[in-house]
């Protein structure tokens, strides 16, 4: 689910043209491993051959090396679902001037000649005789938005139904060395920066899937769904960042702050309201009861992380 809902959100910021990608010196054969380590399970659990072909001397690029990760497994998926158990599955890198080439092949179900670029549509699945694997149809349309921000170009091809699928994804290199051999991956969040984080709201998916998301990126979350709750947690767990609804029962959000500033260890904490309701009175009684930020639903992850990180 906090899978779903961070594709969901990449695709309404990149048509909002809100997500920023953030370039660095990368190397292809690490961007891949990492792509692998996410689809790996639905690979195994499909009893799928992957076969990987790279060069053996390191690709470098300037990309968003965890964007890029995320649209191989995106293409990757989308071939394990579409693709009978047992089948095979290939993915092949390589640079052709000032371009890396990233093809995805499956021997799977084929797709439909007049497809090709409807496919990449939100909410579209198109495979041949319109069968379908579940899902949404979100993974290909966010794939596509990410390599159009990357200067990139995608597209599909197929013989027909039966005869299986490949995707092409051509990206540029960027301002990289062409004598660069070595590129480091993305350094990891130093362990300090990770949060103790209580997550308040009465709507059980809501609050499992926001916490689902920041222990994803490394930080210690608990849980509470009302507001009698969040107290207890409070005083359990002594978070430094705290993320309440305001329409919880027993106790609004409101008062659980205000009930958190009373005590001893409340000065310190950051708290977050997350509400439905955002006009400025709303903003205002918010502030008054001792939130230091309030944020609108849907929550964008990506200010929820800006916050955590000045914390």
């Amino acid at each position: 689910m906090a899978l779903l809902l961070d594709d969901l959100l990449d695709v309404s910021r990149i048509t909002r043209g809100m997500l920023q990608l953030r370039k660095a010196p990368a190397e292809l054969g690490a961007v891949v491993d990492a792509a692998v380590e996410t689809v790996r399970p639905l690979i195994d659990a499909r009893r799928h051959t992957l076969c990987i072909d790279l060069p053996t001397e390191p690709i470098a690029f300037e990309v968003d090396p965890l964007r890029v990760a995320q649209i191989i497994a995106n293409l990757l998926g989308n071939a394990a679902k579409y693709t009978e158990p047992g089948g095979r599955i290939e993915l092949a890198g390589r640079r052709v001037d000032g371009e890396v080439e990233l093809r995805v092949t499956d021997n799977g179900i084929g797709l439909r000649k007049d497809a090709m670029d409807e496919i990449f549509e939100m909410f579209t699945q198109l495979r041949a005789e319109d069968r379908s694997a579940g899902g949404l149809g979100i993974g290909l349309a966010l794939a596509k938005g990410l390599v159009g921000l990357h200067g990139g170009s995608i597209e599909a091809s197929s013989e027909g139904p039966g005869r299986g699928s490949s995707f092409v994804v051509r990206l540029p290199v960027g301002k990289v060395e062409r004598a660069l051999t070595v590129v480091p991956p993305p350094a990891e969040e130093p362990a300090e920066r990770a949060k103790r984080i209580l997550v308040a709201d009465d709507n059980r998916d809501a609050a499992e899937s926001l916490a689902e998301l920041l222990r994803l990126n490394g930080h210690e979350v608990t849980v509470a769904f009302d507001g009698e709750s969040a107290l207890d947690e409070f005083a359990r767990f002594h978070p430094q960042v705290a993320l309440l609804d305001i329409g919880m029962p027993k106790m609004d959000g409101n008062a659980v702050a205000s009930a958190i500033r009373r005590t001893s260890a409340g000065h310190d904490v950051t708290l977050v309201a997350i509400t439905g309701w955002g006009q400025e009175k709303d903003r205002n009684q918010a502030m008054a009861a001792g939130f230091d930020h309030h944020l609108t639903k849907p929550v964008d992850p990506d200010r929820v992380q800006q916050l955590l990180a000045a914390r």
